[in-house]
């Protein structure tokens, strides 16, 4: 894995292409290009607003506390870091099986195309922040302090989850094509799954078991996510159980990642 990592380390510029490569052809012939990458997720936020900010609005203040006055900045801010999180995977997963003829001509690490998925949708996510901090100052939830520490925190903790995440899965659907069909359920299970839209708060003080409160926070998105609240709101800082299960989980599955996309190189490059 080491070698893997410092390969991919000397194809950096390689990567930087492949990633303008990918938002070019995306947004070609739109007329907004890069704005669609905030319209959706602003357009969701809007939608769950009006479900759980005026019709339940009783409940959502309720559990969400001091959070409950700005709530669509504590919306925007799980929407836009789910949207790289759900387009990383779902791009990622057949970043192989869609760029064959690049994968078997250009000699260069194979690992570079997965990730270059994820460090695409990085990019859009880099473009949402501006709204988010605006949105912060709006709602008086900017502040400057040890709190917006856990935004590089969080970034770095989901970009090694989503990198491990799209080298296996990569590797595994050129071999088994319905990985792909398989994780569009999985992502829309995953949203409702983890503390996007509500606090975890609500899971911790809801009536199901002991153990499946503790087996929902072993899902690394959860500490992910609670960073990523953190920011502008430093009460939902994760403990130690969720944040040990978001670092130690993300390192697990980009090492268990990188070793499968590896042992696997030789026979899906024979499918490809």
């Amino acid at each position: 894995m080491t070698l893997g990592v410092g390969a991919v380390w000397s194809h950096r510029n390689a990567l930087r292409v492949l990633v303008r490569r990918d938002l070019a052809v995306k947004y070609q012939q739109s007329l907004l290009g890069y704005f669609w990458s905030l319209f959706e997720p602003l357009g969701m936020a809007a939608i769950y607003w009006f479900v759980f900010g005026v019709l339940y609005s009783t409940d959502t203040n309720r559990h969400l506390g001091e959070a409950g006055d700005s709530y669509p900045l504590f919306l925007v801010t799980g929407i836009f870091a789910w949207m790289w999180t759900s387009s990383a995977i779902s791009e990622s997963t057949n970043a192989l099986t869609t760029q064959a003829r690049l994968i078997t001509t250009m000699k260069m690490p194979r690992e570079v195309f997965p990730i270059g998925r994820v460090a695409g949708r990085f990019a859009e996510y880099l473009a949402g922040l501006p709204i988010l901090i605006t949105l912060a100052v709006i709602f008086g939830e900017f502040r400057f302090g040890a709190s917006l520490l856990a935004l590089p925190l969080a970034v770095a903790v989901q970009a090694t989850l989503l990198a491990g995440i799209g080298l296996l899965l990569s590797s595994l659907n050129v071999l088994v094509r319905d990985i792909e069909r398989l994780m569009r359920l999985i992502v829309r299970v995953l949203f409702y799954a983890t503390p996007i839209i509500y606090p975890l708060a609500l899971v911790r003080e809801s009536g199901m078991p002991e153990w499946v409160r503790v087996a929902y926070q072993l899902n690394p998105l959860v500490g992910i996510f609670q960073l990523h609240h953190a920011v502008w709101y430093p009460d939902e800082f994760p403990d130690a159980l969720p944040l040990t299960a978001s670092v130690a989980g993300s390192l697990l599955v980009l090492v268990g990642g990188w070793w499968v996309f590896r042992r696997l190189e030789p026979t899906f490059l024979k499918e490809l």
